[in-house]
């Protein structure tokens, strides 16, 4: 049996990799350069720069199964925020989690006591739950869940608001209540980490795996033309013409959605903008491995000291931090966006010049999640949504994330694997 990967991303090496260790032959046809979609790093003067998904949940049940998370030397970060606004800095934390700021996490005025307690009852409850049964959830959107839940608004705006804008690239909270309880879940059951060389080791990962079960891998290689006629699928990538017995569809959700026509497959997007900068010399900001999150504007919606988290990822005598914003700053100039996270960061830090704070690259990502608005996640297509021998893999078809990527991977390949029998 012979089956056509589209697509390289993780979800496309996972199904590679599955179906050639069960003894298919498959070939992956990726069209740029390297593999990984939206899960890649770039090396730049020294500096390691992830790109699309910049973050690991070790929790995730997939990337339990199908990564090794010994070979991606995992670097850790601290558990919780800093809540950050003019003049003013405080840690947020889960005080069973991160014991070492439990103090000053039980003393922060940011966030009412009630609330503190309303999540330490939350995380205590999601952490007993079956993660399988938990998603979707209700068709309610976050906000709206968390309100109901009694958080105040206090704690909505100063911590729900950025800190889950930065995972649902979306500070209203409009998104899907089920993402929220999904992830939270997530975090209390696991870490966010990141491999010490950077994102781009996962799929690289997946790719070794792939090869060494069989797979063949060909980049710049863009597929021109896929039909699915009697009597079977016909690939057109680089002047070839390809009759394989099935076909993986594991590209963006556009082109899926082009190349099949199967209406469900979701193409409205949110962006997302990161910017890296580097700082030089020592000391580092006083920020611990956590994630800073802007409370009174959104320019960024947060900064992430990652080369304090992996110092790996900068030269000995320097530091990276990387800013990020949603989707109204896609089109913005970099430089623009460059001088408000100076400005953001002077702000919270008055106590140090941030002058010599250096822009290393910007990364655009206009459709880096698909919209998950209450109720969509059950009009989402399966992997045989297609008609004939056509079967997707992406998170469009799970929800959008690393997790619903590497699982899509698996559904995929056993919907292959079903149809051959």
């Amino acid at each position: 049996m012979e089956v056509v990967v589209v697509g390289g991303g993780v979800a496309g090496l996972v199904a590679a990799r599955r179906l050639a260790a069960a003894g298919t032959q498959v070939r992956v046809f990726e069209r740029e350069p390297t593999v990984g979609g939206r899960v890649g790093s770039d090396v730049v003067e020294g500096f390691t720069l992830d790109h699309g998904f910049q973050v690991l949940f070790t929790a995730y049940p997939a990337a339990r199964r199908e990564l090794d998370f010994d070979g991606l030397d995992l670097r850790y970060f601290t558990p919780g925020a800093t809540i950050c606004r003019t003049g003013h800095r405080s840690v947020f934390a889960d005080p069973l989690r991160a014991p070492g700021t439990a103090l000053e996490s039980v003393c922060n005025r940011d966030i009412p006591m009630l609330d503190k307690l309303r999540l330490l009852r939350l995380t205590r409850d999601l952490r007993r739950r079956d993660p399988a049964g938990m998603f979707p959830g209700e068709p309610v959107d976050i906000r709206t869940y968390l309100v109901r839940e009694g958080f105040s608004e206090q704690f909505i705006e100063r911590f729900a608001a950025p800190f889950y804008g930065g995972i649902t690239l979306d500070r209203s909270l409009s998104t899907a209540a089920g993402v929220f309880t999904y992830t939270l879940s997530m975090l209390a059951n696991g870490h966010a980490a990141v491999p010490a060389s950077g994102m781009g080791a996962i799929p690289s990962q997946l790719a070794k795996r792939a090869r060494d079960a069989g797979a063949t891998i060909e980049t710049n290689s863009p597929v021109g033309a896929l039909y699915d006629e009697p009597p079977g699928p016909v690939v057109h990538v680089g002047g070839q013409v390809i009759e394989p017995d099935a076909v993986v569809l594991a590209t963006d959700p556009s082109t899926a959605a082009t190349f099949t026509e199967v209406s469900s497959i979701p193409t409205e997007g949110r962006g997302a903008v990161t910017q890296y900068f580097a700082l030089e010399g020592k000391p580092r900001l006083a920020t611990g491995k956590r994630l800073l999150l802007h409370t009174d504007g959104n320019r960024p919606n947060h900064v992430v000291p990652i080369s304090t988290v992996a110092p790996s990822y900068a030269p000995d005598d320097a530091s990276l931090l990387a800013a990020s914003f949603l989707d109204d700053a896609v089109d913005e100039p970099e430089e623009r966006l460059a001088a408000a996270t100076r400005e953001t960061l002077s702000s919270w830090f008055p106590e140090r010049s941030f002058e010599g704070l250096r822009l290393l690259a910007t990364y655009r990502t206009p459709f880096a999640q698909f919209a998950q608005p209450p109720g969509i996640h059950k009009t989402l297509p399966d992997a045989d949504a297609p008609a004939g021998r056509v079967f997707l893999a992406g998170e469009y078809t799970q929800w959008s994330s690393i997790q619903g990527a590497l699982r899509s991977g698996r559904v995929a390949a056993e919907h292959v694997r079903a149809a051959s029998l």
